[in-house]
Order: C-alpha cells, then sequence, then structure tokens
C-alpha cells in the first residue's frame, strides 16, 4: 500500500512546518532592533568575563554606589560587540558610565543572558 500526498496537501504540511519558524525568526529579529528603553548607568566593572556553551556573550556586573559607605547596587548586563568588550575590559577598576539598551522578550539566552545590551562605554573619573 503506497501512500501519496496530493500538492495541496504538502503545500500545508511544509506551511505547518516553515511559517511558525519564520514568525520566530521575524519576532527575535524585531525584539533585537527595538528598543524597549535605553539609557546610561554609571559605578564600577566587578565582573566581566566571556561565557556560554555555544553562543558566547560577554556578561558584567556593574556595582552602583550612589552614597559611599552604603550598600552598592548591581547592574547586570550584555556586550555583544568585542570592541566595546575590549573597551569595558581596559576601564576595569575606574568608574565608567555604560550606555545601553533594553530589549525584552528575547526569546533565548543565546544572545544574552540579560535584557541590557551595552553599546557604549566612557571612564568618568
Amino acid at each position: 500500500m503506497t501512500f501519496t500526498l496530493s500538492r495541496t496537501q504538502k503545500l500545508i504540511i511544509a506551511g505547518v512546518l516553515i511559517v511558525p519558524l519564520v514568525v520566530l525568526g521575524l519576532y527575535t529579529w524585531a525584539a533585537l532592533t527595538w528598543s524597549y528603553s535605553k539609557g546610561e548607568r554609571a559605578g564600577y566593572v566587578q565582573k566581566f568575563s566571556k561565557k556560554g556553551w555555544i553562543c558566547k556573550t560577554w556578561e558584567g556586573e556593574l556595582a552602583i554606589v550612589s552614597i559611599p559607605g552604603t550598600m552598592s547596587e548591581k547592574f547586570f548586563f550584555t556586550v555583544r560587540d568585542d570592541s566595546v568588550a575590549a573597551r569595558v575590559n581596559q576601564s576595569m577598576g575606574r568608574r565608567v558610565a555604560l550606555t545601553y539598551h533594553q530589549h525584552l522578550g528575547i526569546p533565548t539566552s543565546c544572545f544574552g543572558e540579560t535584557e541590557y545590551f551595552v553599546a557604549d562605554v566612557r571612564v568618568v573619573e
């Protein structure tokens, strides 16, 4: 007994398989392209490393101290650009201002572990 599919059935099966992949790709592109918010945070980078099993991203931790002697707030961030990551590494130990873009709803951690993506760094000491 042979089972053959008509052209319409093949198109329906292809559509059921391809359309969700295209929608997921467009959603991921939109989440990475448009930023929910952008801003700047100042403090001291206390941890910065390239992490991941397959998708390696630069992940960091900025200690924000508003008043000396008080508990610091931690700001976790991701850097996707290697040239920005090199500048963050060069500024370790000095007070910096990080310019970031917040991207909500990114479907996987392959693009970064946080929703805050650093676009620029400058030393403010």
